[in-house]
């Protein structure tokens, strides 16, 4: 069976990687996709988003990294996947995930929501908390995979993003 894990990943965290790693030992592939948010202004491209993904998840070998700026319900159509996992950190989360499903529901009836709650020790983490923390010269080691590390600590020095 193939499921679609979406999200905007910028940057993809090891919450990210946590539900990554246990939702592909569930399926039989995984297609974690990076959406375009139009609600959201990204630090990094689409591209390097995908690019930072495909290497942090490497030794996965049923992940596939993708991305897509349309509408969800059809890209899991197109890609063959009757499953949409989603990640939850908290019961905030819920709420907006909830309705978002039930709208998907709607739109497809065949497609069904998987939320997966993420480790305890990440439910605090997510991307805006470390791209502050990493703007203001905080640690962010064991946040994020370590490629994704290298590369935000460039891209805030590059940018003049940093706040500290």
């Amino acid at each position: 069976m193939i499921a679609v894990y979406p999200g905007s990943f910028d940057p993809a965290t090891n919450g990210h990687l946590d539900i990554i790693e246990r939702a592909a030992r569930i399926f039989d592939q995984l297609i974690v996709t990076v959406f375009r948010n139009a609600g959201k202004n990204p630090l990094f491209t689409m591209e390097e988003r995908v690019e930072l993904l495909r290497e942090a998840t490497a030794h996965i070998p049923n992940v596939r990294i993708d991305s897509f700026g349309g509408l969800l319900t059809q890209y899991a159509k197109e890609q063959g996947a009757r499953v949409l996992v989603k990640g939850l950190r908290a019961v905030s989360d819920f709420d907006y995930e909830f309705q978002m499903a039930l709208m998907n529901k709607k739109l497809d009836p065949e497609l069904e929501t998987l939320f997966m709650m993420t480790g305890q020790k990440y439910s605090y983490l997510s991307s805006s908390i470390v791209k502050e923390l990493a703007g203001f010269g905080g640690c962010i080691e064991g946040l994020v995979p370590p490629n994704v590390a290298k590369r935000l600590m460039e891209t805030i020095e590059k940018s003049g993003v940093r706040k500290g």
